[in-house]
């Protein structure tokens, strides 16, 4: 068997997934931005929000996953709206898919209290597999082939979010046309996400948070945990965050502990590092490495009065 393919099918079932269908990526700096698997999270007061982040998984392992993703929003006081663009491309082994998709989100409550978000991504979804990269065994089988075959549909999120002063709330479903879609296409399947997050952004020093979340798709559910502190400076300012690095950590029940820095080069400006340690058999000496870039430009549309506890 190809070493390439036998690869993929390998890392298909470590995930606990059908190899004929894909699972959302994974992304260890999701607990910084969850607009991956909640389009309701892109209503950040104040702020046109633009991030990036880059995952080389399972290091050492021929044909693993690496991950880009882009995303661009901002948030519109007057319309109680935020408008997002977004494109995600995965490559694994021989196959690789691209993920445009723009987003919209309304959020109820406009106080500094609590507010309630509906967010809706709409795109497109396309993964092609190049023949031309498989390394047969026996090169003069008759069914060897090295085309490139694609395969284009059309995809969309869903999500709510509850945001209160201390407390975040989210419920939110990908890829909402799998739900009927046969799933030989070898394309990825919905999945579904809840999530708790308690934070504090009040006190002097630091601010931190912690929060559990529940990843359902089909009969596989994971758990996972996070926990993160932000250390600041007092500057005496109202405007602009005083965070300087910050720290955390997270646990997946499906045997993945990650460490997570960040450091902020200026007061809108963040670059952030998360190591990945895998602990399933047979992969517990291939790490995951991913690099985060964060910028938040301060908005004409914004409020009178910004408070940092709504960017979270």
């Amino acid at each position: 068997m190809n070493k390439l393919l036998l690869t993929c099918i390998i890392i298909a079932w470590s995930l606990g997934v059908e190899v004929h269908a894909q699972a959302d990526i994974s992304m260890a700096t999701d607990w910084y931005n969850r607009a991956n698997y909640n389009p309701a999270s892109i209503c950040r007061s104040d702020y046109i929000y633009l991030f990036t982040n880059v995952r080389r998984q399972w290091l050492g392992v021929s044909g693993s996953p690496t991950t880009i993703n882009v995303q661009a929003s901002e948030y519109i006081h007057s319309m109680s709206s935020a408008f997002g663009i977004s494109m995600v491309s995965d490559c694994i082994g021989v196959t690789k898919s691209i993920n445009p998709m723009l987003t919209y989100a309304y959020r109820i409550g406009n106080n500094q209290d609590w507010s309630i978000s509906m967010g809706l991504s709409a795109g497109i979804f396309s993964r092609s597999i190049d023949a031309s990269l498989l390394e047969a065994e026996n090169i003069s089988d008759s069914y060897l082939y090295s085309d490139i075959d694609r395969i284009i549909k059309p995809d969309a999120n869903f999500g709510v979010e509850f945001q209160s002063t201390h407390f975040i709330v989210g419920l939110s479903s990908t890829h909402l046309f799998s739900y009927v879609k046969d799933t030989s296409l070898f394309l990825n399947t919905s999945h579904r996400y809840g999530y708790f997050i308690y934070k504090n952004t009040e006190l002097e020093l630091c601010n931190y948070n912690f929060g559990m979340q529940v990843i359902n798709r089909n009969n596989l559910t994971v758990l996972e945990g996070n926990a993160s502190i932000r250390f600041k400076h007092p500057t005496g300012l109202t405007t602009g965050a005083s965070e300087i690095f910050d720290l955390g950590i997270t646990y997946k029940s499906s045997h993945q502990l990650t460490c997570l820095f960040g450091v902020n080069i200026s007061p809108n400006f963040r670059i952030g590092y998360a190591y990945d340690q895998s602990f399933l058999t047979g992969y517990s000496q291939n790490s995951s490495h991913e690099i985060m870039l964060e910028y938040r430009i301060p908005s004409k549309a914004s409020t009178s009065i910004r408070n940092d506890a709504w960017y979270y």
